[in-house]
């Protein structure tokens, strides 16, 4: 029997590390979630969470960045026209899930703060 060739391991940082395990605490967010938005082993990000350098404080319920917990005002209206559509500054997006249909039938879905620039690039590079 061989052995696989071409796998890369992929090296990741002890911030990444601490970052990824700290997305396990948000609010009816799965370890195996986290690892499907990573592509990579849910046993992975446990062997990290069972570390202490790496593992978020067990008396912490959900310990995630104050600027992805908070609602947002929605105000709905008639649509603008191009030439008036203002984009806010780039900053975090505060929705853990944003999913966007395309006119072509396509779905974008993207998880986890994301900059506003990130995703209109997304979809005007989708949209060609």
């Amino acid at each position: 029997m061989e052995a696989k060739k071409g796998g890369k391991r992929r090296f990741w940082s002890d911030e990444e590390k601490r970052l990824i395990c700290m997305q396990t605490r948000a609010p009816n967010v799965s370890v195996a979630q986290v690892a499907r938005r990573y592509a990579m082993n849910a046993n992975l990000i446990q062997t990290w969470l069972r570390d202490a350098r790496f593992a978020p404080p067990e008396n912490s319920d959900a310990i995630v960045d104050a600027d992805c917990v908070t609602f947002l005002p929605v105000e709905i209206s008639e649509a603008p026209t191009v030439s008036s559509t203002r984009l806010p500054a780039d900053g975090p997006l505060t929705a853990q899930r944003i999913e966007i249909a395309l006119s072509d039938g396509r779905r974008v879905l993207i998880e986890g703060c994301t900059s506003l620039a990130a995703v209109v690039a997304l979809v005007k590079g989708l949209a060609q």
